[in-house]
C-alpha cells in the first residue's frame, strides 16, 4: 500500500501545473504543458532523444516504448519500429539544442484524420540550474467529431508524457522514485 501511495504522490507532484487546453476552434485546437525540471536545459534536451526511456508504452502503436526513437536534429524523426514495417509519427523541422525542438505531424490516432500538427518543446534556463519547459501542440484541419472531442484527450496524453519526462530526468524512472 505504501508503495502504491508513494507512486501516486510522485505522479501527482510531477503532473504539470500548467497543463491546459489553450484553445478550441472550428479549425483545430492548441494544448500546452508547462513544468519546471530540476536539470539544466542541455540535459533536458538530451533526454528528449531518450524517448524509449520515458514515453509511455500504452501510447505507442506497438505497445512497447522500446520501439520508439527521436532524432533531435532537423530532418530527424519521432519514429516507431514495428514488426512488419515502421511508422513516422513526426518529422523534426527545427532543432536548437538546449533551447527549442519543433516537430510536425499527427500524434497516434490523429494520423488518420485530415490534420497537421506542430509540437514545440521550448526550454529556458531557470534558477538553480533548473529548466522551464513549455510543450505546445497545435493541431489544425478536419477532425471527425470536431476538435472539441479531441482536445482534452490529447491534452491528457501530452500532460502524462511531460510528467513522465520530468520524473525520468529527476529520478531516473518515468514512474518516479521507488519507495521501499
Amino acid at each position: 500500500m505504501r508503495r502504491m501511495l508513494g507512486a501516486l504522490a510522485a505522479i501527482m507532484l510531477a503532473h504539470p501545473v500548467g497543463a491546459t487546453v489553450k484553445s478550441v476552434a472550428l479549425q483545430g485546437f492548441e494544448v500546452e504543458e508547462a513544468v519546471e525540471i530540476t536539470a539544466p536545459p542541455k540535459r533536458v534536451f538530451e533526454a528528449l532523444s531518450e524517448l524509449q526511456r520515458w514515453w509511455s508504452s500504452k501510447h505507442s502503436m506497438s505497445g512497447d516504448a522500446n520501439n520508439l526513437y527521436l532524432e533531435t536534429r532537423a530532418g530527424g524523426c519521432f519514429c516507431e519500429r514495428l514488426k512488419d514495417g515502421g511508422e513516422v509519427q513526426w518529422t523534426v523541422v527545427f532543432a536548437a539544442p538546449a533551447s527549442v525542438l519543433r516537430l510536425r505531424g499527427g500524434l497516434g490516432p490523429l494520423q488518420s484524420e485530415g490534420v497537421e500538427g506542430s509540437m514545440t518543446f521550448t526550454l529556458k534556463a531557470a534558477e538553480a540550474g533548473h529548466t522551464d519547459i513549455d510543450v505546445s501542440y497545435i493541431v489544425g484541419g478536419y477532425l471527425r467529431g470536431g476538435p472539441d472531442k479531441w482536445a482534452q484527450p490529447v491534452d491528457q496524453v501530452l500532460a502524462e508524457q511531460v510528467a513522465r519526462l520530468k520524473l525520468y530526468i529527476e529520478t531516473g524512472s518515468p514512474e518516479g522514485a521507488k519507495t521501499p
